[in-house]
């Protein structure tokens, strides 16, 4: 709470404060701020958690329960772009990971949330599969996610790389999302992968 405030007078616009339903106290921390124990002057909360699990409703899935019981006016998404994790982490198809990302974004701005879409793993989903990635994309803003983070988890990216993705998917998303960018540091690249 004490560094959220001191985010807030700094004029940061967005605070994500941790994932509730998860963790014990990012939970307590959104239960407290919705308390009035936080007041923000220029910022905005963001839960963050993941898109709703294989074969279920997101409006039955717990954790995201969790992100629209937080209050958070804002929610970030996790969701996979890679086809190597939707198999292999997630244990689905593609299909069906592009209705997890349809399904949970349409629920949580029907409930009168802003959608933020992390995609995981992205710049390697990309080389990977460039349609299937541009795929989760689509399903995200497609269905009212109005910023796109693209993550370069796994920090393998070269700056030329992160150039030429984020210009397709630019041209791709035109004005219906800003797009942000989430860079690891394994090969020493996430500052000027970031820049480019």
């Amino acid at each position: 709470l004490a560094v959220a405030r001191l985010l807030d007078e700094l004029g940061v616009g967005f605070i994500e404060g941790g994932w509730p339903g998860a963790m014990p106290k990012d939970t307590e921390f959104f239960a407290r701020a919705a308390a009035a124990e936080l007041k923000l002057a220029n910022a905005q909360l963001v839960a963050f958690g993941a898109t709703r699990k294989p074969g279920m409703n997101a409006a039955d899935d717990a954790q995201v329960r969790a992100l629209l019981d937080s209050q958070a006016p804002v929610v970030c998404l996790v969701a996979k772009s890679d086809v190597r994790h939707v198999k292999e982490a997630l244990r689905t198809t593609n299909e069906e990971n592009l209705a997890m990302v349809r399904d949970t974004v349409a629920f949580l701005v029907g409930h009168g949330r802003r959608v933020f879409v992390d995609c995981e793993h992205f710049f390697d989903g990309y080389k990977n599969n460039p349609e299937f990635a541009m795929r989760v994309v689509g399903a995200a803003v497609m269905k009212g996610a109005t910023h796109l983070v693209m993550c370069d988890t796994n920090g393998g990216s070269l700056p030329h790389e992160i150039a030429e993705i984020v210009t397709k998917v630019k041209a791709f998303v035109g004005n219906d999302a800003t797009l942000g960018i989430h860079c690891h540091d394994d090969t020493g690249c996430a500052v000027a992968n970031s820049m480019a």
